[in-house]
């Protein structure tokens, strides 16, 4: 138990740099993060360990190379966090990690300090044993995945030898519960835009002009009013084209084994939900695409009344896409639709902030068997399949970039407020966590190491065993 005592020491350490890459004032707390993380790894026994400068946040690389014919495991792993807002909602200081209960709570703790954590605690305690790693260990650490990861494509490109593996981990997700594991096989991806519609030169009169001129907050609600139709159906022109209709023999196993509806809503503290007709808020979430606006600005917003006609208007919305849907394209498709409907006497500008594409993992690859073994020794339990409606950029990166396969082991629970005020890391599940990596690693280990010298045939089935129902 001292292990695992000291790993929740580490982890509460962790949390305390408020590594906000979305704040530019945060920089100095990421760099200082960073250090921090590479201190760390480098005083448990990794090698090579680097923290490379980018246009924004550093990025943290080490390795351990024990033996050059082992297979070789990429963890990767984000220190940044969202911004803690609205400050006033947390119990405690976001970044003042406290431990109440079963929890430990603060901004990161989850998302992805906590499961990032899960993974170097479990090769720490594997190098302090004789026997060793059972595969060779990479890190890849950002600090700017909470803002689409900007600079980690290049830094891809740069470091494409020197990160080859055979199997990329990431855990940055969700399992179903703390008794109940799950191995994500999907991603949505992502496209945030920023919409902007100007109208007269400056702020008016609302008596004087009120009826007279076309008020731009009016014209940002016209635009956005008409973004989804009845069923919640997306009306852009072609925003369906590219989506493709996923096998009932998967439908039925997501029925079976994912959330229900009911689930969901209690999981938002929501009364009814919204999903698209004919499909369940799973699958609205997970095998659908979906837009969302997530702020809007314009006109006073201080105190008492103030009758004025503002000059301009914005909102930021968010779009989140399924597999073969190409965020550039949808960005294009959105502007064309922007420009169709805007008002004739207001200018419309549409700014892309981000782009991700979606993601989905090959099912067949033997480390999937690996995460499906591990997952059940250090629960007990199967794990079973999700799609997830969130994205990771590093998936599409790895898998376009390197080549590289990628398992998403998640370590989350779905009331952990990821995003949210009082974030948390539910502490039995942190330790499982770590017993899940030690696991994994020895699995690959063996497993991947078979795949790679004999039967192909007989891993292959053996996975498809384990997937048995999502496969169609």
């Amino acid at each position: 138990m001292h292990n695992l005592d000291a790993c929740l020491i580490s982890l509460l350490r962790f949390v305390r740099f408020a590594s906000v890459s979305a704040q530019p004032q945060a920089a100095k707390a990421s760099a200082q993060c960073a250090d921090w993380l590479a201190r760390h790894l480098k005083r448990m026994g990794m090698c090579r360990v680097g923290v490379t400068p980018t246009k924004g946040n550093p990025i943290v690389t080490a390795e351990r190379i024990e033996n050059t014919g082992l297979p070789t495991v990429l963890i990767y792993g984000h220190y940044d966090v969202q911004p803690p807002d609205p400050l006033n909602e947390w119990i405690s200081p976001p970044f003042r990690p406290v431990i109440r209960g079963e929890h430990l709570y603060g901004r990161g703790a989850s998302d992805d300090k906590g499961q990032l954590f899960c993974h170097v605690c479990a090769v720490e305690m594997l190098l302090s044993k004789a026997a060793g790693l059972p595969v060779n260990v990479k890190f890849l650490v950002e600090g700017e995945e909470e803002i689409g990861s900007p600079n980690l494509g290049d830094f891809l490109t740069q470091t494409k030898e020197k990160l080859s593996s055979d199997v990329t981990v990431v855990s940055d997700n969700f399992i179903l519960g703390p008794e109940q594991p799950a191995i994500t096989y999907a991603l949505r991806g992502s496209l945030d835009v920023q919409l902007q519609v100007t109208g007269q030169r400056n702020d008016l009169h609302s008596g004087n002009f009120g009826g007279t001129v076309y008020n731009p907050l009016r014209g940002l609600c016209h635009i956005l009013s008409g973004l989804q139709g009845d069923g919640g159906r997306i009306s852009i022109p072609g925003f369906y084209d590219r989506v493709e209709d996923i096998s009932e023999k998967e439908r039925e196993y997501m029925r079976s084994r994912g959330p229900s509806d009911r689930a969901m809503l209690a999981q938002a503290g929501a009364r009814t939900g919204s999903g698209e007709t004919g499909f369940s808020l799973y699958e609205s979430t997970t095998i659908r695409p979906s837009v969302t606006i997530t702020g809007i600005s314009g006109g006073y917003q201080g105190p008492g009344p103030k009758g004025v006609i503002p000059a301009r208007a914005r909102a930021k919305l968010n779009f989140r896409l399924v597999p073969k849907q190409d965020p550039a394209e949808i960005d294009g498709l959105f502007r064309a639709y922007v420009s169709s409907v805007t008002p004739p006497s207001l200018r419309a500008r549409v700014i892309t902030q981000k782009q991700t594409r979606p993601a989905i993992t090959d099912l067949n690859h033997p480390a999937i068997l690996a995460a499906f073994s591990a997952y059940k020794g250090a629960f007990g339990r199967a794990p079973i399949f999700l799609r997830s409606g969130g994205t990771i950029p590093i998936v599409d990166l790895l898998q376009r970039s390197l080549g590289m396969a990628t398992v998403l082991m998640g370590f989350a629970l779905p009331d952990n407020a990821l995003h949210a005020p009082n974030e948390r890391m539910h502490i039995p599940t942190f330790f499982k966590g770590i017993s899940t990596s030690a696991h994994f690693l020895s699995e690959v280990g063996r497993t991947v190491t078979a795949h790679n010298r004999s039967n192909v045939a007989e891993f292959i089935s053996k996975t498809q065993r384990a997937t048995a129902g999502v496969l169609a």
